[in-house]
């Protein structure tokens, strides 16, 4: 097989896989520049989200979950991908990673099943059953963090009803704040996505002080829906907290969800205390666990729709993408 990069069919087939990773309030924040035998993943500044993310954390976790796709498609078409994260912080902060791509022979049966549920993968923010997610299922996920260099921290159900206390009072607080809100309704709002993609993927909101979801609370047209009294949550943490750890971060993620989409396992996200650290530039307080950079709930869900993506022609840009601010 040729290498991918020089073909249109094989840039579009990569950037197709890369795009559909997720990404906060679905602001897909990421461009790419092909080179003949390598891939660069640039930040999109267009994209970044200002009030939300001022450090630019959710930016560079997002863009590791497509830096991981990439990554993963690259292996599928029998390359190996050989990543080096940002390679020039000083001089163009927007170049996240490049990737080349010396030939490795075929993928694994694990990394072509991963790649066949990055289709699949959703952010599932309906109400779960209350099936447990089995512990042998919780250990694969766990594992898959750590092969990424992350770690997957399985709350227990005292631990998952204090971050839910958290996730609750971070709610009310960002509820209170107008250019969050307004932030917020330019990405999510019902019918057209800022960009004028197909609307949002909301979900219901939560009946009562359940804090089981974000309550995305600019549109109250959305029905309520009694959520599980008991939600499973998990934190995934990093040693550090630069953009390097960011990155590492957002290909964790995107291991462990589509593992997570292998096993049948839905997931959603609670990340309202972490937007609030960054809103307030907060200093994370150290952990023996590491630094939390993605609260995740994990359950059994309906089928969900995939949120809109942009199609690979505008993913991929030349040398003209605005300086990072």
């Amino acid at each position: 097989m040729p290498v991918p990069t020089e073909t249109d069919l094989g840039v579009r087939w990569l950037l197709a896989a890369a795009g559909q990773a997720p990404s906060i309030h679905n602001t897909q924040p990421w461009r790419f520049r092909i080179s003949p035998n390598a891939v660069e993943l640039l930040a999109d500044p267009d994209r970044r989200l200002r009030t939300t993310d001022p450090r630019g954390r959710s930016l560079h976790v997002s863009c590791g979950a497509a830096l991981f796709n990439l990554r993963l498609a690259v292996r599928v078409a029998g390359y190996r991908p050989l990543s080096w994260p940002l390679p020039d912080p000083q001089t163009d902060p927007r170049l996240l990673a490049v990737v080349h791509m010396p030939y490795a022979g075929p993928p694994t049966p694990l990394e072509q099943e991963l790649y066949a549920n990055i289709g699949k993968r959703r952010t599932n923010r309906e109400p779960f059953d209350d099936r447990r997610v089995p512990s042998w299922v919780l250990a694969d996920l766990r594992i898959a963090a750590s092969r990424e260099g992350a770690n997957l921290v399985l709350l227990g159900g005292r631990g998952s009803a204090d971050l839910l206390d958290y996730v609750a009072m971070a709610e009310g607080e960002l509820a209170g704040d107008h250019d969050y809100l307004a932030e917020l309704r330019a990405w999510t709002m019902r019918g057209r996505h800022r960009d004028g993609l197909p609307g949002y993927v909301l979900g219901p909101r939560p009946a009562g002080d359940s804090a089981a979801v974000r309550d995305f609370g600019t549109h109250p047209a959305r029905p309520d829906a009694r959520f599980e009294r008991h939600p499973q949550i998990a934190v995934l943490t990093t040693s550090g907290d630069r953009p390097v750890d960011w990155l590492r971060a957002g290909q964790a993620l995107q291991r462990v969800l589509l593992l997570a989409s292998a096993h049948g396992v839905s997931a959603s996200f609670l990340n309202q205390p972490l937007d609030l650290r960054d809103m307030r530039h907060r200093v994370d307080p150290h952990h023996r666990r590491g630094h939390p950079q993605m609260i995740i709930r994990f359950g059994y869900g309906p089928n969900v729709p995939r949120a809109p993506r942009r199609p690979p022609v505008e993913l991929r840009t030349g040398r003209g993408l605005r300086p990072w601010p």
